[in-house]
């Protein structure tokens, strides 16, 4: 991968990075953002980003400034959010752009926005837009997306060390939380597990409900662990199948908090278990011991990062597919028992107590 030419740090004062769109993905975005506040320590570093991974940005000390682009349901709504954010880029007077979102209308974004210096990959047909565009081979697509953020920038020969991503809760979502588990009555010194049996990506990448039921029911019998079951909105009928098949009662959040909320609480959980999704990646940055259940996606590109993150699968000729939905028999999760996943908590538990 190699750029044009090089960009001196001590000549930029403004710095503008497109954020990724996504949970998980901004979470294995944060080490190249962190390594980009480290080179350019004197610039102001100002991150453009959707407004649902604002909170795993808002209260990070990489950003000193939070741009929100909030798009619209229709073309002319889509249209009149970008013309807004074009003048908010144009009246930031911003000397250089990052662009670790790889979409051509990130691109456009900064190249309309008169941003004089604008780096990302060559992807998506926006190479021309690009005073650095840095050419992909065929080994980065080989890397956990953590390494995937951090070649962009050591392609312009930036300091950018390998880092496991970390992840900052803001005071008034740790409050929210810690309210929630009050009412709740989970009093401190609980032992909280989380549960993750959603995956907005698509049903491929979900473990089946009655067997995360199965898990909750052990540990709440064996560990006397109390349960709460994590998801987003769209995923609200997968978290009241979880509750309806376990014996034992768990407090259901799936759609009822913010993604703010989300991060405070699950920081407060002894362990996590989930699908591969973005709240993995937060529990995961955030230290919390995480097994994640994979099946049609690649762990080595997406998998968990942290001291005490790891996983658990069914190696089959046909995984990881990277399909939404299984054409098949969806073996690769079907082949995954309770005794497995619960063998490799166990596990971990021994390991973290050690």
């Amino acid at each position: 991968m190699t750029a044009s030419s090089q960009i001196c740090p001590d000549q930029v004062r403004r710095v503008l990075v497109r954020a990724t769109n996504w949970v998980g993905d901004v979470v294995m975005m944060l080490p190249a953002l962190e390594a980009l506040r480290r080179e350019f320590a004197a610039a102001r570093i100002t991150v453009l980003a959707r407004p649902w991974v604002a909170p795993l940005l808002a209260c990070h000390p990489a950003v000193d400034e939070l741009l929100l682009y909030e798009g619209g349901k229709t073309r002319r709504a889509r249209l009149a959010a970008l013309g807004r954010v074009v003048r908010r880029i144009r009246a930031g007077r911003f000397d250089l752009a990052v662009l670790f979102q790889n979409a051509f209308e990130a691109a456009l974004l900064a190249f309309l926005g008169g941003v004089p210096l604008r780096v990302g990959y060559a992807a998506d047909g926006r190479q021309l837009l690009l005073t650095h565009a840095v050419r992909r081979t065929a080994g980065v697509f080989r890397v956990h997306q953590v390494e995937y953020y951090l070649e962009l920038l050591r392609a312009m020969g930036w300091r950018a060390s390998s880092a496991e991503p970390e992840v900052f809760v803001c005071p008034a979502d740790q409050g929210q939380a810690a309210r929630r588990l009050r009412d709740a009555g989970l009093e401190a010194g609980t032992l909280l597990v989380g549960l993750g049996p959603g995956a907005v990506y698509g049903g491929a990448k979900r473990w089946p409900a009655k067997r995360f039921a199965a898990l909750g029911d052990l540990l709440a019998e064996r560990w006397n662990a109390k349960l709460m079951i994590f998801g987003s909105p769209g995923e609200r009928a997968i978290g009241q199948a979880v509750t309806g098949y376990m014996r034992h009662e768990a407090l259901d959040l799936v759609g009822q908090t913010g993604l703010g909320e989300a991060m405070a609480l699950l920081k407060a959980c002894r362990f996590f278990v989930t699908n591969d999704s973005g709240l993995m990646h937060v529990a995961a940055a955030q230290g919390v011991p995480t097994l994640a259940v994979f099946g049609s996606t690649d762990p080595v590109a997406t998998g968990p990062r942290g001291r005490y993150a790891r996983i658990v699968r069914r190696p089959v000729e046909c995984a990881p597919c990277l399909k939404t939905d299984c054409p098949t028999d969806h073996r690769c999760m079907q082949g995954i028992a309770v005794a497995d996943v619960w063998q490799a908590l166990e596990a971990l538990r021994e390991e973290v107590a050690c």
